[in-house]
């Protein structure tokens, strides 16, 4: 038997660069993947100043441009206008497998065996609404752009994500 202490996980400036640097990489995992196959089943917003040649051209069809009634009361109430436009359903496929790719990057935090599953998605879950929010704004334009409410949510959710990892353990 080991003595008190020995061989518990103990954080340094190298660990904790490397959990910070494996919860960003989880979230693009994660964000990428999850944009892959929502541009697929869903659509993304396209503004409708926007030529559709600006759509993916390696496409075997014309982009598939949906326009319906629900957008359109969307389009009126907030002043946005735009089209949804749905990728080629290999996009789905890519995108699956980058979510099965995200499901075990994880693991490879260093305190991984201290903290174990419940701790550690936990406090990846305030990385993930920050890392969300600003993808989502570069990957849509200003339709996406967080608000106040946002922004606060996200600060305290990274807060509250640093409190879980880096509160002292018995």
């Amino acid at each position: 038997m080991s003595s008190k202490g020995e061989g518990e996980f103990q954080w340094t400036p190298l660990t904790i660069a490397q959990s910070i640097a494996i919860f960003c990489l989880a979230g693009l995992a994660e964000i990428f993947g999850g944009y892959l196959v929502w541009a697929a089943v869903k659509g993304l917003r396209v503004d409708k100043t926007s030529s559709t040649s600006d759509v993916d051209a390696s496409s075997e069809s014309e982009p598939n441009v949906i326009n319906n009634t629900s957008d359109e009361a969307v389009e009126e109430a907030s002043g946005n206008l735009y089209d949804i436009v749905k990728k080629p359903w290999w996009y789905a496929i890519i995108g699956s497998f980058v979510l099965v790719s995200y499901g075990f990057i994880p693991c490879l935090q260093p305190s991984a065996a201290t903290d174990g599953f419940a701790r550690i998605y936990a406090a990846y879950g305030g990385f993930f609404i920050v890392m969300s929010f600003l993808i989502g704004w570069a990957l849509e334009g200003e339709n996406a752009k967080p608000d106040t409410g946002d922004l606060v949510g996200g600060l305290i959710s990274v807060v509250g994500a640093l409190v879980i990892v880096f509160w002292p353990r018995r």
